[in-house]
């Protein structure tokens, strides 16, 4: 019997003893599972790959200036005051010029034709030199020009001879519009003769010279620039003054003087000067101004038209052509319908300063 007993308890004891060595073994098993899924590669997910976004932040080390300095025009000539108006930058100086020199050159030998050896030139400046500062804006315009041609056996004759400067203050009243003072002065540089009446002409037989005449304009009123490429200046109380500095040309009826040994004429009235310009494909444009002024104490009826249309063709930076009309009608001065016209193909070179805005270039000239 206690044989019996011992082997019965043995029994149950190896029972228990099996049991609990299996939940370590399964212990042992999970730590090993984890353990192994932790480190093992995922081979399943090789099939179906996911790819993670990851936020690269690159520092951007490019310097772009925003004024950079150019030596060629580009298409956007500022004819007006629009664009430096339109700036929100501190900057307070603009400027911007033009430059323009022409060659003409002919030779004959035994030509059967005929024609006389010559040789001419042409000059041309148009310099822009403007201040902005909140509302208020001044714009100052300087335009001269001189050009000759000397022919074998002939005097040198001028082709081009015209001083042209214009000051502008304007102050900003909203809607495109500002108060408006200025002037502008009009005159010539050298002598002036008529070649068709006097074809070797002396010193005696000049019928003008450097303030002989000479025009000034100022006044006030209200000018309208609602882009770059249109602007009106009208003026209802704008004094003109014509000047005759010669004695051998204060006659009178010349120039409109009113008798002999004038040598100023003043007038009053209403100014309306026009500027438009016009692109006409990529590097053509035209440029019109119209001046129009009119006299109120002596006939109103008859207004002084002054027109100048400038059609530019540039070939590339530094080559253009340019086709120049004025038209002047002074009833005064004379009752017939005055023109001049000029061509010239030549060199042209344009200073200024570049901003680039939103990806797109703009010519706004300016100073530091």
């Amino acid at each position: 019997m206690r044989k019996l007993f011992t082997v019965i308890i043995s029994l149950v004891s190896l029972a228990v003893f099996s049991q609990k060595e299996k939940n370590v073994l399964g212990e042992i098993d999970s730590i090993s599972q984890k353990r192994w899924n932790a480190t093992a590669l995922n081979l399943d997910s090789l099939a179906n790959p996911k790819l993670e976004k990851f936020a690269v932040l690159f520092k951007d080390t490019i310097v772009i200036r925003d004024r950079v300095k150019i030596t060629e025009s580009g298409d956007d000539i500022p004819v007006t005051p629009y664009n430096i108006l339109q700036l929100k930058d501190p900057i307070k100086w603009f400027y911007y010029g033009q430059n323009n020199l022409v060659f003409n050159q002919s030779a004959f030998s035994n030509w059967n034709s005929g024609g006389n050896n010559n040789i001419g030139v042409i000059g041309k400046i148009n310099y822009t030199l403007s201040y902005k500062n909140k509302r208020h804006f001044l714009d100052n315009n300087i335009q001269l020009g001189y050009g000759f041609v000397s022919s074998q056996g002939e005097a040198s004759r001028k082709t081009e001879d015209y001083i042209n400067l214009m000051t502008n203050y304007g102050y900003d009243i909203g809607r495109n519009f500002y108060l408006s003072t200025g002037f502008q002065f009009l005159s010539q540089f050298s002598t002036g003769y008529n070649y068709s009446l006097t074809p070797n002409p002396s010193f005696e037989d000049r019928i003008s010279r450097f303030m002989s005449p000479g025009y000034v304009y100022a006044g006030v009123g209200i000018l309208y620039n609602p882009n770059e490429n249109f602007q009106v200046i009208f003026r209802p109380v704008n004094g003109k003054f014509t000047f005759v500095m010669d004695p051998l040309l204060q006659q009178a009826g010349r120039y409109g003087l009113e008798k002999d040994g004038q040598s100023v004429r003043s007038e009053i009235g209403a100014l309306v000067n026009v500027v438009y310009r016009l692109k006409i494909y990529k590097d053509i444009n035209l440029v019109n101004q119209l001046n129009l002024f009119s006299n109120y104490a002596f006939h109103p009826e008859r207004v002084d038209i002054a027109y100048n249309g400038t059609l530019n063709f540039k070939f590339n930076k530094f080559i253009n052509t340019v086709i120049s009309l004025d038209l002047l009608y002074d009833h005064d001065q004379m009752k017939k319908l005055q023109l001049k016209q000029t061509l010239g193909v030549g060199f042209s070179y344009n200073f200024g300063y570049e901003v680039k805005e939103k990806n797109k270039k703009m010519i706004k000239p300016f100073v530091n």
